[in-house]
């Protein structure tokens, strides 16, 4: 975890995040050697930078629901890596929280996946998440993306966010909820419990 810490720091002590230090946020992710599944999202909301605990809300309890894991197994086993588009909470829009930093991903999620050798498998949550790790592979949307899951297999899952915003987006793709989330709970356990 020395590793870990010194990039924690490295992240702090960076001119860009200057602002959110002296306010005495630190960046929000999590990254144990021994992870095997990588959860990869937009940007901590404001009550997970408050808490610095990542996914502990109304939308982590969706995630969990949808991975089959409980509390525990999702924070304290360290199976499950964490990281976002951006460590820190950017902001609040018009509409929901403001968008991450555009280079914040590029310039630190290589260096905290390389701290999880392990890693099986990433799940992708949302459209930032998938165009940063799919690139040009990402069909026309989220929708398309997220219905051709399969294509992105054994590395990548992408997924939709289980924020409370997205229930119409739900209502609208039962298929999500009837055929994909399953095939996640099953692969997430295979991994998990083998």
């Amino acid at each position: 975890m020395k590793e870990i810490d010194e990039l924690k720091l490295d992240i702090m002590k960076d001119p860009e995040n200057a602002e959110f230090t002296k306010q005495g946020w630190e960046p929000i992710f999590e990254a144990p050697p021994t992870a095997k599944i990588l959860i990869a999202s937009q940007a901590p909301g404001i009550k997970a930078q408050e808490s610095n605990k990542t996914f502990f809300d109304v939308s982590g309890n969706l995630l969990r629901e949808w991975l089959g894991v409980d509390e525990e197994i999702f924070y304290n086993s360290g199976l499950f890596g964490i990281v976002t588009m951006d460590y820190y909470f950017p902001g609040k829009g018009k509409h929901g929280d403001l968008p991450p930093r555009k280079e914040f991903a590029a310039k630190w999620n290589p260096k905290v996946l390389n701290a999880m050798p392990e890693l099986e498998l990433k799940i992708l949550i949302g459209a930032y998440a998938q165009k940063f790790y799919l690139g040009k592979e990402m069909k026309r949307n989220l929708t398309e993306t997220v219905r051709n899951y399969e294509e992105y297999l054994p590395e990548y899952f992408p997924v939709v966010h289980p924020s409370p915003l997205n229930i119409g987006w739900r209502r609208k793709n039962p298929w999500f909820e009837e055929n994909v989330v399953p095939d996640l709970q099953a692969r997430v356990h295979k991994i998990l419990f083998k």
